[in-house]
């Protein structure tokens, strides 16, 4: 077995379990890409088990921090086993369940949604690319599913120097398919649709809005980055007389509608917009438009920390639109999905949008990712999705 011989003081990071050895803390040692090699303390005693990655930053992630533990295919079962029987425990009340969540699960790089009864699967480093064919037959045999799909199309993999690669794994047949969510009915392609297919981390911030829409008898919603409106049909099975869903895609769009259809709601409670958001926020209020209900789930403004400070300025400038948007007494959902911006510091910016809005609000709740998006207490970089809840003053 090929080892990796940390600088000194760098072993710290693994003693508190954390999978993550980056290439300045290496001393010596090389080795395949995602091949296993035993992790060492600058005086050789072992530190993990782990992948090897010989272009990424994160050059090493950790399998096992257990000596005795063999990385073979009885590992990825067990840990596969353990992810698949934590879902079993927690409250989900959908077909569409994320399965495998990375690090949190022990799995450092592989990201499995599974929908119905089709896996959809993210192999994003080179740990997993090398076991990938293991992984995928270990993933059917514990969930009983016939179909994988793989969508490794994320940028990630550039990292890991690896190149993209999507399509059928295992199985075969339509890429589109209909999940249930809190009893709506929702579709999604495995093969286009962002992600593995669905955001998956908003299903019980989706089912939040419903219970306060109807709780506030909020009438007018505005539902921005709908991308294929999810929080739009919460909204409506809350009963809100109209929804304003706002997307630059027109696929997404389709699917908008096609979602208010498949529901049962009057269409005529519902519409779908393509516009720009930040662009139909002005515009909307130049034109004295105002909303009971405002959700604004934007894309990654900041992929890393070196992109914070513009990221910054964009989430407070939405922010400071929708709050000024709003009716009094109205509430604002709002979110980033960026691992760059940290809880903290999106308090202070949605803050600081309320003092340039001249408003005031309660923090209703503070927001995260559904329960089957865990964040463990040794991998805090896994809380990627955080949100707030704010109730304009009246």
């Amino acid at each position: 077995m090929k080892a990796i011989r940390l600088r000194e003081g760098k072993e710290r990071s693994l003693q508190r379990r954390h999978p993550w050895v980056f290439q300045g803390s290496i001393a010596k040692g090389a080795a395949d890409a995602g091949e296993t090699v035993r992790v060492e303390d600058a005086a050789g005693k072992f530190l993990a088990w782990a992948a090897y990655s010989p272009t990424s930053m994160i050059r090493v992630r950790a399998w096992s921090f257990d000596e005795a533990e063999r990385i073979d295919r009885a590992f990825f079962e067990r840990r596969v086993q353990r992810a698949v029987a934590l879902r079993a425990r927690l409250p989900i009340a959908s077909d569409g369940v994320r399965l495998v969540h990375g690090e949190a699960d022990g799995l450092p790089g592989l990201i499995v949604d599974r929908y119905a009864d089709t896996l959809s699967v993210q192999f994003l480093s080179a740990g997993t690319e090398r076991w990938k064919q293991t992984l995928a037959d270990v993933l059917l045999q514990a969930t009983g599913c016939t179909r994988l799909y793989e969508r490794s199309d994320s940028g990630v993999r550039g990292l890991e120097g690896l190149q993209p690669a999507t399509g059928w794994l295992r199985g075969e047949g339509p890429t589109e398919i209909t999940i249930t969510e809190h009893g709506w009915r929702l579709t999604l392609d495995v093969a286009q649709g962002h992600k593995t297919g669905f955001y998956l981390d908003q299903r019980d911030n989706r089912a939040l809005l419903q219970r306060w829409v109807q709780h506030y008898g909020f009438q007018d919603v505005l539902n921005c980055y709908c991308y294929t409106g999810g929080f739009s049909v919460a909204a409506l099975a809350g009963g809100a007389a109209r929804v304003t869903s706002i997307d630059s895609s027109a696929p997404a769009l389709e699917r908008v509608n096609a979602h208010v259809a498949l529901n049962g709601f009057d269409p005529a409670r519902s519409e779908a917009r393509d516009a720009d958001v930040n662009q139909y926020l002005r515009d909307a209020l130049k034109e004295g438009r105002r909303f009971d209900c405002i959700v604004l789930d934007p894309p990654k403004f900041a992929p890393t920390a070196a992109h914070a400070d513009r990221a910054s300025r964009a989430y407070k400038d939405i922010n400071r639109l929708a709050l000024k948007l709003l009716q009094p007494g109205g509430l604002l959902l709002t979110y980033s999905c960026s691992g760059g911006i940290g809880a903290e510091l999106f308090h202070k910016i949605v803050a600081g949008a309320a003092m340039d809005a001249g408003v005031d609000g309660a923090i209703l709740q503070r927001l995260e990712g559904a329960c089957d998006h865990p964040t463990t207490l040794v991998f805090p970089e896994g809380e990627y999705l955080k949100g707030l809840a704010v109730l304009k003053a009246a």
